[in-house]
């Protein structure tokens, strides 16, 4: 019996040196720098810096490859705190939001057909294009809300998704996701947006949405710096926007929106906006 303990007593001993002894042969060396880099982010992985998660770019940012302020969820704060690791100075960065450009929802924007399948945009937009005419309007179906890690996203009654500009960090997974490309990043410290996405004549548009923009020029012809047309679209120019808001008014399908600070962006309440028939 004693023979029997004494003998697995030291295989034990034996195992144990030799792991000792691999783990030191085979341990890989951890930068300090890329330790703190790496404390310092908010650890939630979202790949808006465009690394798979916040290792890699913590292991990049030490290295030199990639600024210490791409990190949306972060903020300026993070970026000033992985500058200071770095022993450098960075120049604060705009901070940006996404935007639902499309306010059309069941109520306001017609339907081909009532879809009964995937709660999924995507799989929604396999089927004969989605159920709803409008070619570029959001479809309300939840994917940019399983996308957002963040919280920032709900789905109205009407199947609009609405974005609150409070908890959005700017991360972008939401656009991945969006089949037709209904949100949009633009500058936080811009309220005034367009919200449509159809590039169809204004005939057209006027048969599937009543709040759809239909290129009539007025915004651009009422504050022609702020607002450019583009194939029957308008946009604002964010870099030229201080003035856009005054082409609200002047909107014939008020689908030009000012969405102030603390409000949800994306969210119209579009009820109280449409157009008479």
């Amino acid at each position: 019996m004693l023979a029997a303990v004494a003998c697995l007593g030291g295989i034990g001993l034996v195992a144990a040196t030799a792991l000792g002894i691999a783990a030191k042969k085979f341990a890989v060396e951890v930068d300090p720098k890329e330790a703190a880099i790496l404390a310092a982010l908010p650890g939630v992985n979202c790949g808006a810096c465009g690394e798979p998660g916040c290792s890699g770019y913590a292991r990049a940012v030490a290295e030199g490859r990639l600024a210490p302020n791409l990190c949306p969820p972060g903020g300026q704060q993070t970026a000033e705190a992985l500058a200071a690791i770095l022993g450098i100075k960075i120049t604060a960065k705009e901070p940006a939001v996404a935007v639902v450009i499309c306010q059309g929802g069941d109520d306001l924007a017609r339907q081909k057909y009532h879809y009964l399948g995937l709660e999924d945009c995507n799989a929604a937009q396999k089927l004969a294009g989605g159920p709803k005419s409008c070619p570029g309007g959001c479809l309300g179906l939840g994917s940019c809300v399983r996308a957002c890690l963040f919280g920032a996203i709900t789905i109205t009654s009407e199947h609009l998704a609405v974005i609150d500009r409070d908890k959005c960090t700017g991360c972008e997974q939401c656009l991945k996701s969006c089949p037709r490309q209904v949100m949009i990043m633009a500058p936080k410290a811009v309220t005034t947006h367009v919200l449509c996405n159809s590039h169809d004549k204004g005939a057209e548009v006027r048969k599937y949405c009543q709040v759809g923009c239909i290129g009539c020029n007025i915004c651009k012809k009422t504050v022609p710096e702020a607002y450019t047309i583009d194939n029957f679209l308008a946009r604002v120019n964010y870099t030229q926007a201080d003035h856009a808001a005054r082409a609200i008014a002047k909107c014939p399908m008020n689908c030009i929106r000012d969405l102030v600070d603390n409000s949800s962006v994306g969210d119209p309440d579009p009820k109280t906006t449409a157009p008479a028939d």
